[in-house]
């Protein structure tokens, strides 16, 4: 099988010796949307940058539509990238600025023409065609740029925190425009950014870095119910991680004997029989209930629980309780079903979840 897009065993590696990315491999098939996401400095954008040739290869190989590009200068690569300022000539109207590209190619005049009247339809910017970039907003730049990355018809858009200039409101709007656009178009995105709503909405398969490595590479939801790592658990979503080691194996269920008591939950992937592990619990999959619920004499996971704090967001309740061991513990529901006066701070509870919505992981 050709993909769009491999990376094999790639690696960089600055002059003065520091890696940047280590062992990278990854394999996109046509039209998909991948994310990269991670904290500043984990190699992301480095990567997406050797992809479109704007960094060396130190180690292994980049390959698109089975062709190994290592050494293919930028402007010959199937590739386009949008970066986070746009990077629009502000002396050209917009026409110019989409064209530039073709022009840049050599591409003959009236097909040229004829390419940017088309992506200005599909991004619905024929009304302001002859205006200059500063007289637009930036929703419309972002189009702008997206429409200027489209229009060389490239096998692979890379996009670097393209949407990281925008307002909250505007952001979700383009979110949603650049998913169906992307879906329409049937064009590979790789697509870098660190917010985690943004990879988790648009992606197919999301890669999270840690440190110029690897650590995950799934769908979000999955990413978000089943992480693989210990760092993949606390960067994602609102998670409670508690440490303990394997007691055995009930059914389907792993048993981990905690500082808190012997709980449970599902492996992901292979456990040693033995051994240290993480019981990665979502903020989602935990119940709040009266203290000494009789309901739950015989429940897999309880564990005795204090309010610290509660506070409502939207129509988002969040709760912090604090367990027995001084561990802080986040909750959130819809208000309706966390209503913080039913919760003040210091109320004693019970804390559960079923143990096929909590992960055990290995430690290290």
């Amino acid at each position: 099988m050709i993909f769009d897009l491999e990376l094999n065993s790639v690696g960089k590696v600055y002059d003065n010796g520091t890696p940047a990315v280590i062992d990278f491999n990854l394999s996109v098939t046509k039209g998909e949307f991948i994310a990269f996401l991670g904290p500043s400095g984990c190699g992301k954008t480095t990567t997406l940058r050797m992809i479109a040739g704007f960094e060396s290869i130190s180690s292994g190989d980049m390959l698109i539509r089975g062709e190994r590009m290592n050494d293919v200068p930028p402007q010959r690569r199937p590739t386009s990238m949008i970066f986070q300022s746009y990077a629009l000539f502000p002396h050209m109207s917009v026409r110019r600025n989409v064209g530039y590209g073709l022009e840049v190619k050599g591409v003959a005049k009236a097909e040229r023409e004829a390419k940017v009247d088309r992506i200005l339809a599909t991004l619905g910017l024929e009304d302001i065609a002859e205006r200059k970039p500063e007289k637009l907003s930036g929703g419309q730049r972002q189009r702008i740029a997206l429409a200027r990355g489209l229009v060389v018809e490239p096998d692979i858009l890379l996009l670097d925190e393209p949407l990281g200039a925008l307002d909250a409101n505007l952001r979700k709007a383009i979110q949603n425009e650049l998913k169906l656009l992307q879906k329409s178009l049937g064009v590979t995105f790789i697509f870098v950014t660190h917010a985690q709503s943004e990879a988790l909405a648009l992606s197919d398969r999301i890669v999270v870095m840690n440190q110029g490595r690897v650590e995950q590479i799934s769908p979000p939801h999955q990413l978000y119910t089943r992480p693989n790592t210990p760092f993949v658990a606390q960067f994602i979503g609102r998670n409670t991680v508690l440490s303990g080691e394997v007691a055995g194996n009930e059914g389907e269920d792993v048993v981990v004997t905690t500082g808190i008591g012997t709980l449970a939950g599902r492996a992901n992937g292979t456990l040693a029989s033995k051994g240290r592990v993480n019981l990665v619990v979502p903020a989602e999959a935990i119940e709040v209930h009266a203290a000494g619920a009789a309901a739950l004499a015989g429940a897999k996971n309880r564990v005795d629980a204090r309010i610290e704090r509660s506070e409502v967001v939207g129509h988002i309740a969040h709760l912090t309780a604090r367990l027995g061991d001084g561990r802080a513990v986040s909750l959130e529901a819809h208000v309706d079903k966390y209503r913080p006066d039913d919760f003040p701070a210091g109320t004693p509870v019970l804390l559960s979840w079923n143990p096929a919505e909590a992960t055990v992981i290995p430690a290290h």
